[in-house]
C-alpha cells in the first residue's frame, strides 16, 4: 500500500510538473507576441470584405474568413498586408479594365473598413507606421497588389497604385501577363522571364520604393528581377520546394540567391505548398475540378453563379474535410531556411483567405502556436522576432531608403 501511495504521489508530482510547464509556455509565448512587432505578410481578405455580408471589424470564424480585426488582435498579430488580388483572365483591354476596376474596390473597402473601425485599424503606407499603430493598440494594415494585371501596360498605373498606398505588387499570378511568366501557366513561358514591360516596371517599383514580390513569378522571372533589381526584394508567401514539391516554391538556389540580395523569403500556410498531397483522394480531384472553374470562368461570372461556386467550396470543405499540414510542418520550412542561409531571411505569409490554414494554425488567432512551436525547437525569442517581423521590416525599410 505505501509503494502505491508513493507511485500515486510521483506522477500526481509529474502531472503538476506538466501543467506548471504548459501554463509557462503560454506566458512566455504571451510574453513575446507582446513584445515583438509581428507581421504576416499575405491575405486575400479584400476579396471577403466586398461581400456584405462579411464585416472585417467583428469576430468571424472560418470558412466565412480566416482574418478580421478582433481575432488579430487575439493572435497577437500587430500588422497584416490585406491583398487586391485580381485572377489572371485573357489580356483584352475590357479584361484589364475589370482587373483595374476590381483592385480599386477592394482598396476602397480596404480603406473603408479602416475608417468604420479605426478604433482597431489603420491603414499604414510606411515601415514606422507599424511602429506607432503597435503602440496605440491598433492593428496596422498595409495594402500589397497580388498580380500585375490591373497595370495593362500602362507603367504610370505603377505610381497610381502606390499613391493608393499600395507597398508591393505580386508581379504576376497563376498565368502568365504583360509583366512576366508566371510559375503555373500550363502554356509553359511567354516571356522568357521578365518581358521588356516588366524590365520598365521593376525599374519603376525601385524608383518609388514599392517592394517587388516574387511570389508567382516562373524561375526565369525570379532570376531576371534578382539581376535588374538595386533593392532587395520579397516572396510575400511562398515555401520551400525542397519540402513541398510545387513549382511555386521556390528551390534552394533560388532561397540562397534571394538572401544573398538581401531579400526575405514569407513561408505560406497553404497545404500543397508546405506538403506533398495525396492526389488519389476524392477531396483533391474535386478541389482539382473547382480551382478549374475559378481560374478559367470567375471573373465573367454573375454575381449568382460566383455566390454558387463560394457555397460549393464551403462544401466540399465540410463534406470532405481535408487531412492538413501541422504547424510542425509549416516550422519544418523556417527551420530549412535557417539552415540552409541563416535566420535573417525567413518570415510568415499565412495566405488566409486565399487558401492558406493549417492544423493549429486556422486563422490568425491562432499565430501563437506557431510561435510556440519554434519556442519547443529551441528558437530563440531574437529569432522568433526576426522570423514574426524583423527581417520582412528591415527588407520594407531599404525598399523604402533606396527610393528616389
Amino acid at each position: 500500500m505505501q509503494k502505491l501511495i508513493m507511485v500515486l504521489l510521483v506522477l500526481f508530482s509529474i502531472n503538476i510538473t506538466n501543467h506548471a510547464e504548459e501554463k509557462v509556455s503560454e506566458k512566455k509565448v504571451r510574453e513575446i507576441h507582446d513584445k515583438i512587432l509581428t507581421v504576416d505578410t499575405h491575405c486575400d481578405t479584400p476579396m471577403a470584405m466586398l461581400d456584405d455580408n462579411f464585416d472585417v471589424g467583428i469576430r468571424n470564424s472560418p470558412p466565412q474568413s480566416r482574418v478580421d480585426f478582433p481575432r488579430m488582435k487575439e493572435g497577437g498579430l500587430d500588422a497584416m498586408f490585406f491583398a487586391a488580388f485580381t485572377g489572371q483572365r485573357e489580356r483584352t483591354p475590357e479584361n484589364t479594365e475589370n482587373a483595374y476596376k476590381m483592385a480599386n474596390q477592394m482598396i476602397d473597402a480596404t480603406y473603408e473598413a479602416c475608417n468604420k473601425y479605426n478604433e482597431m485599424a489603420e491603414v499604414a503606407l510606411t515601415p514606422a507606421d507599424a511602429t506607432r499603430l503597435e503602440k496605440q493598440g491598433k492593428r496596422a494594415i498595409y495594402i500589397g497588389m497580388e498580380n500585375g494585371f490591373p497595370l495593362g501596360t500602362d507603367i504610370k498605373r505603377v505610381k497610381e497604385f502606390y499613391n493608393r498606398g499600395v507597398r508591393y505588387i505580386t508581379l504576376c499570378h497563376s498565368s502568365n501577363n504583360d509583366i512576366c511568366d508566371s510559375s503555373t501557366d500550363k502554356k509553359g513561358p511567354e516571356h522568357n522571364g521578365l518581358s521588356d514591360f516588366g524590365k520598365e516596371v521593376v525599374a519603376e517599383m525601385n524608383h518609388l520604393g514599392m517592394m517587388i514580390d516574387v511570389s508567382h513569378i516562373s524561375d526565369k522571372a525570379f532570376y531576371d528581377v534578382i539581376q535588374l533589381s538595386k533593392a532587395p526584394v520579397i516572396a510575400s508567401h511562398s515555401s520551400v520546394r525542397a519540402i513541398a514539391r510545387h513549382n511555386r516554391n521556390m528551390t534552394d538556389d533560388m532561397i540562397k540567391t534571394l538572401a544573398k540580395n538581401g531579400g526575405v523569403i514569407q513561408i505560406c500556410l497553404l497545404d500543397v505548398y508546405i506538403k506533398n498531397p495525396d492526389v488519389t483522394t476524392v477531396r483533391y480531384k474535386k478541389e482539382k475540378e473547382l480551382n478549374h472553374i475559378y481560374e478559367t470562368r470567375y471573373e465573367s461570372m454573375t454575381d449568382d453563379e460566383k455566390k454558387k461556386l463560394r457555397e460549393e467550396w464551403r462544401s466540399l470543405r465540410e463534406n470532405y474535410p481535408n487531412a492538413l499540414p501541422t504547424v510542425a510542418d509549416c516550422v519544418d520550412h523556417i527551420d530549412y531556411v535557417k539552415n540552409l542561409v541563416g535566420i535573417d531571411y525567413v518570415g510568415i505569409g499565412s495566405d488566409f483567405d486565399g487558401g492558406g490554414g493549417v492544423d493549429g494554425c486556422a486563422d490568425v488567432s491562432e499565430f501563437p502556436n506557431i510561435t510556440a512551436e519554434m519556442l519547443k525547437r529551441g528558437y530563440s525569442e531574437n529569432e522568433i522576432s526576426k522570423v514574426w517581423g524583423g527581417n520582412f521590416f528591415r527588407v520594407f525599410k531599404q525598399v523604402e531608403m533606396l527610393s528616389n
